[in-house]
């Protein structure tokens, strides 16, 4: 009896799974007495579910359109998950080609005073942006949102751009219950499916019979004319996939990840074949170089890179007296970054285009680069543009437009290409913004070829710290230090305080690192971008040591130590990406208090991962009451995969644990 009974709830259960409907306008007292998520209860909001479609629909004007209809069901339990009441849809609009969006069913639900309060979204809550002159983007701001509040709402994307499909994310950065999408394709269309993650859904297929009907007019006549009007039905079969998964995890940032959503689970469609009846069958199928020829050729591309006669006199004097190819490429690249202001628009395409962007001193990342890259074409140099897809954008599965929305230069120097990207006052040849180093960019040859180029950089960005300090015999630390940044770390450095106050600097090393205190403080080279940046300061520090009985327990690396390990999970879902190769180097001299000398020291070390990886080295010795220490890693990959995860978790382990070795010293 007792196994009947599990057996009967087991069905009931299952059956109760499966026939559960996700539908808005049906929010329980149950659900907004809900106070964490079950299975993840530090979450902010939850996603109750999504669900999409995307079918084909027929008009006489326009033929086929794709249309995508997504209704989403949000709980919110803080004020962490406030930002999830808020929705963002960009849509493709130009005088030629729009999407268009309709927002519906859109309302937020409280429970107040015991019962379920329905307040809808009101007009000024619903607002269109222009992003820029392809794209624009719907907001909706949800109204009387609190913690516990549940929120929904339905929109409907009409497209007339059948060759690019729309993509489903079925994971989020909040936990999703229950994530479905269908599409609805025409036989007459054939796509390929793409799947992204590492999560597979539940596909289910099925096809059913459908028609739609064209109506015509034919006018006859020559003296008397007449019309006549024409109805046809045309059958045909659609296939129907539906694509499901539940209870899925929030996605979770890991350290040292490139985007996230290059493993976010999901579902992307790729067109391949239209075949009409009685038509020839064409084909969408493209490689790269077809993607590449179609935006080369495109007015804001091509066209604005040929244009030369508004920088001609101001070039001509730049390059007065410069003799190499280097020296000219630099000067060019010095000339445009200093000149122009990005106007942290993205894209390939101009806005405004060169011209008025070089005379109005701000353009969008492809007026800069464009602009230079016809600036040093004119210099007689062979150079030519890059499309890049930046960090926030997902890597695509499959060769299409849209998977590149950036554009640097690069330019051939005694046989070796210089990337160049005048956006950023703190950017150098060769050493781009990060956000535009990922991957395989494709640089486009003036013949409208193409090639893929690595855009990691190859050498290992520097930082090379050295400390002069002294230790009194009650612990305290004085010293001197002296830290230099090279290549992507001044990047970084110069972008992050290159205009800061030196009190702001002072309070971020303090802040960086527990216990110091500053006093004095100065940043070198800071505008010399040739040289590495440069920051010096004097310090003390009374937390270095514990004093126990006549014996001084001492940490050799200082404030420098790395306490945690950065790797901490069993296993590595994704590629651990370092953005750049780096060598971090220390090179620390302590002398001692009178009277005391060195009764045990760490023990040198030198650890090298597998297939040059990475190695970290670590020495150090007493000579005359000092103690010279002398600290190095590499990690000669920018990226690294997730197979290799174990291995470098350990790596990092065994060289935290080194770092944080003390010194007994003893008195003589």
């Amino acid at each position: 009896m007792k196994l009947l009974r599990l057996i009967a709830a087991f069905l009931i259960t299952g059956f109760s799974a499966e026939a559960q409907k996700y539908e808005l306008g049906e929010v329980t007292k149950a659900e907004l007495e809900e106070k964490s998520h079950p299975l993840d209860p530090s979450a902010g909001a939850a996603i109750l579910f999504s669900k999409g479609q995307t079918y084909m629909s027929y008009s006489d004007q326009s033929g086929f359109d794709l249309v995508t209809e997504t209704e989403v069901k949000i709980k919110i339990y803080t004020k962490e998950g406030y930002e999830w009441a808020n929705k963002i849809i960009p849509y493709y609009s130009t005088s030629t080609t729009k999407e268009t969006v309709d927002v519906s069913k859109a309302a937020t639900y409280n429970l107040v005073e015991g019962a379920v309060k329905k307040t809808k979204l009101k007009g000024e809550g619903e607002f269109d942006e222009q992003v820029n002159k392809f794209w624009k983007q719907k907001k909706i701001v949800m109204p009387e949102v609190k913690e516990g509040s549940i929120i929904e709402y339905k929109y409907v994307v009409r497209s007339p751009i059948i060759d690019q499909f729309p993509d489903w994310q079925f994971q989020q950065s909040i936990p999703v219950n229950h994530s479905e999408y269908t599409t609805k394709i025409p036989e007459y269309f054939m796509y390929n499916t793409n799947f992204r993650g590492y999560i597979p859904p539940k596909v289910i297929r099925t096809t059913a019979s459908k028609s739609f009907t064209i109506n015509s007019k034919e006018r006859t006549g020559v003296h008397v004319s007449k019309t006549t009007f024409s109805t046809d039905k045309i059958d045909y079969l659609e296939a129907q996939v539906s694509y499901k998964l539940d209870n899925l995890p929030a996605l979770k940032d890991e350290s040292f990840v490139n985007n996230v959503l290059n493993y976010t689970a999901g579902v992307e469609h790729e067109l391949t074949i239209v075949k009409y009846p009685n038509t020839p069958v064409k084909s969408y199928s493209t490689t790269w170089e077809d993607v590449v020829k179609t935006i080369y050729a495109y007015d804001d591309f091509g066209p604005e890179l040929n244009k030369t006669g508004y920088f001609d006199k101001d070039i001509d004097a730049l390059l007065a007296g410069q003799k190499t190819a280097a020296d000219k490429a630099n000067a060019i690249f010095f000339y445009v970054r200093d000149r122009m202001n990005w106007n942290d628009y993205t894209g390939y395409s101009c806005n405004s285009g060169v011209r008025k962007a070089y005379n109005d001193k701000v353009g969008n990342v492809a007026e800069i680069n464009l602009m230079m890259t016809a600036m040093l074409r004119y210099a007689g140099l062979n150079a030519d543009p890059v499309l890049v897809s930046t960090r926030s954008n997902k890597i695509a599965l499959f060769p299409n437009r849209t998977a590149f929305n950036y554009v640097i230069a690069a330019v051939e120097i005694d046989g070796k290409l210089m990337l160049m990207d005048a956006t950023s006052r703190s950017a150098m040849p060769n050493v781009v913004p990060p956000r535009a180093i990922n991957w395989i960019g494709r640089l486009i040859k003036k013949d409208g070829s193409s090639q893929g180029i690595d855009l990691t950089p190859q050498t290992n960005a520097k930082e090379v710290v050295n400390i002069a300090a002294q230790l009194d015999e009650k612990g305290n630390i004085t010293g001197k230090a002296r830290d230099q940044y090279f290549d992507h770390n001044a990047y970084y450095f110069r972008e992050n305080f290159g205009g800061a106050s030196k009190e702001s600097c002072m309070e971020h090393l303090e802040k960086k690192y527990k216990g110091l205190e500053v006093s004095t403080y100065t940043i070198v080279d800071d505008k010399i971008l040739a040289k590495p940046a440069m920051e010096e300061y004097e310090f003390v520090h009374n937390g270095l040591c514990d004093i126990v009985g006549d014996k001084i327990y001492l940490n050799p690396m200082l404030f420098f130590k790395q306490a945690e390990n950065p790797f901490t999970k069993e296993k590595r879902e994704y590629p651990i990406d370092f953005v750049f190769p780096r060598q971090d180097k220390y090179m620390i001299s302590i002398a001692l208090p009178k009277g005391y000398v060195a009764e045990s020291l760490p023990a040198s070390v030198n650890f090298v991962m597998e297939d040059g990886i990475g190695s970290f080295r670590y020495n150090i010795k007493e000579v005359n009451s000092t103690l010279q220490i002398g600290v190095q890693l590499d990690i000669n990959h920018a990226a690294i995969s997730q197979d290799r995860y174990v291995t470098l978790k350990d790596f990092f382990q065994k060289m935290i644990d080194k770092q944080n070795e003390k010194v007994v010293l003893k008195k003589a």
